[in-house]
């Protein structure tokens, strides 16, 4: 029975490719005591274990997975990354590529004092700084520098063990230094720094406070008593009685009639309205002071939340509490504010500023809805259809791109296919995000080639590395490992002190700025635990979309200064 297995998975090597991914989201997903290996580290060690068995898989295959990986991150960094370069996020931007070229250089200072061949410094390099994605340019490089098939192929072995032994301290040790350990030595509250951050932001106008969920959010019916103060008013004077809070009249009963109410609407003695707000609001101001009405078929209204893309310019730039007085602004609630290629949560408060490619979430009526979105961009309404034409398309012309070589004093200079894919990526995310007419790919299509595309490389890489894995192993293991630990520290603790003493950023916003421009993910959400609150994230956009570029093509830099 196991000769047969054996000898299936070397005839078709594809099982061996979906056993791998298999095996390793399952483990990968499973936590204990909060530490999980992920799904890259997971798929990568099933992959090397199944590589024993002798398999060859086509390096087309890793190829194809990798581009497409290449342009899903690309893709969803686009409008962030342009924006830091070019406008607003210029410190954050500045900051990003200092401390990528620390994590860059740390880990290449490291290999070059421990000996190491290109193939283990660049496995270094991609674990401790956790840049999977590096791997494909450092392969790609390592190719091209035209060494023996047998010299070539052992470092390219190499790389893989390197980078499953220290990533898993990359990940940890990032986010323990990072949520822990920086706060401490840097002499900062993170929660009292988020708290006051929030409260110069506007925070304090917000009743509800800034992370409200979708149940705050709450239709009421009101019947509007004689002489009540409200009586005779119109519907926009009613609402601005409340001056610390959004509350909308949308329809009323007037007698057996019902009506849509707009803000000229002028309210009777006796009318039934119907109020939109948030719900402690509607208890705390109007439930002890009117009569509530139970009156379902009033409303009974059509709404929804949907999420809208920021590409107004004049919108852009304003803060929410500016946007708020615009007459397509009533009726409407931000529930939600995402930002980056991660959808990392921004804080809804009334100084946030908003940014062309933020995506909100906006609660309403349809028709409110739809006047406000028209003010702020595009309306994106729910869908399963990604323009695969589009994708197609953008990654062909971006590898194509990439594959010019041009000679510069004889030395071939390229950004290679993978390079070129990226940056196709970053143009076309950014084109995207400002005219989303065109090029729609579904968050759920973006996870797939962002997630599944690096996997499946991943799991090439292991199968085809899995013969020399364990004797790499048992070689440089032990000293392997701290030398990640190394790699993956000096860089963390130069980038706090970087932020604090030189960029000066708020404390709030500083650990998030590191997470951002190491692209760690998982450090960021201990540190918004940490701070029992999400305005870190804040700092993690700008900062995340520069270090996941300049860090991927690293891989392609730790070979060039090394060889």
């Amino acid at each position: 029975m196991w000769g047969w297995f054996e000898s299936t998975l070397r005839t078709y090597p594809e099982i061996a490719i979906f056993l791998s991914l298999a095996v390793g989201y399952y483990v990968g997903g499973k936590s204990f005591k909060g530490f999980s290996l992920g799904a890259v580290t997971a798929t990568l060690l099933t992959a090397v274990l199944i590589g024993q068995l002798g398999i060859t898989v086509s390096a087309n295959v890793k190829s194809v997975f990798f581009l497409m990986f290449l342009f899903a991150v690309g893709y969803g960094v686009g409008p962030q990354f342009v924006r830091g370069i070019a406008k607003d996020g210029i410190p954050q931007a500045i900051f990003a590529l200092i401390v990528s070229a620390l994590c860059i250089v740390v880990p290449v200072v490291c290999a070059r004092i421990a000996g190491y061949d290109l193939g283990y410094a660049a496995g270094l390099y991609a674990g401790s700084q956790t840049i999977s994605a590096s791997m494909g340019l450092a392969t790609d490089a390592i190719n091209r520098l035209g060494l023996p098939p047998e010299q070539a192929k052992a470092m390219l072995d190499a790389m893989p063990v390197a980078y499953a032994v220290t990533y898993i301290y990359g990940t940890i040790g990032s986010a323990i230094v990072l949520a822990t350990i920086g706060p401490k030595l840097m002499g900062i509250d993170l929660a009292a720094a988020c708290k006051e951050y929030e409260a110069t932001m506007g925070a304090h106008t917000s009743l509800g406070g800034p992370d409200s969920a979708w149940h705050g959010f709450e239709l009421r019916a009101y019947r509007i008593r004689e002489g009540a103060k409200v009586s005779g008013m119109t519907a926009a004077q009613a609402e601005a009685l409340v001056s610390d809070a959004r509350l909308f009249i949308e329809r009323l009963r007037r007698g057996s009639e019902i009506m849509d109410v707009t803000g000229d609407a002028v309210l009777q003695a006796g009318d039934v309205v119907a109020i939109a707000g948030r719900r402690e609001v509607l208890v705390d101001l109007l439930g002890h002071r009117s009569e509530e009405v139970d009156d379902p078929e009033l409303l009974s209204v059509k709404a929804e939340g949907v999420d809208v893309y920021v590409t107004n310019k004049e919108a852009s730039g304003k803060t929410l509490a500016e946007l708020a007085k615009l007459p397509a602004a009533r009726g409407v609630f931000v529930r939600r504010i995402k930002r980056g290629a991660t959808g990392t949560e921004i804080p809804v408060l009334a100084q946030t500023t908003l940014h062309r490619g933020d995506i909100l979430t906006l609660v309403g009526r349809v028709s409110d809805t739809t006047a406000a979105a028209k003010a702020l961009g595009y309306i994106d309404r729910p869908s399963n259809v990604a323009d695969v034409a589009f994708i197609g398309g953008a990654i062909a012309l971006g590898a194509l791109v990439g594959a010019l070589v041009i000679q510069v004093g004889g030395a071939p200079i390229t950004l290679s296919t993978a390079g070129g894919t990226l940056i196709a990526g970053l143009l076309f995310g950014w084109l995207r995000s400002i005219h989303p007419t065109f090029g729609r790919i579904p968050d759920s299509t973006v996870w797939f080639m962002n997630s599944v595309g690096l996997n499946v490389f991943i799991a090439v890489v292991g199968i085809s590395a899995g013969p020399g894995f364990v004797a790499g192993l048992q070689q440089l293991g032990l000293s392997l490992f701290l030398w990640g630990v190394a790699s993956t520290t000096i860089p963390l603790f130069l980038a706090m002190y970087l932020g604090k003493y030189v960029f000066k950023f708020h404390p709030a916003l500083l650990f998030g700025c590191v997470a951002g421009a190491r692209t760690t993910t998982a450090a960021l959400g201990m540190i918004c635990d940490a701070a029992k609150s999400q305005t870190p994230g804040l700092g993690y956009t700008v900062t995340y979309a520069v270090g996941n570029t300049v860090l991927t093509i690293g891989g392609m830099i730790v070979i060039m200064l090394l060889s």
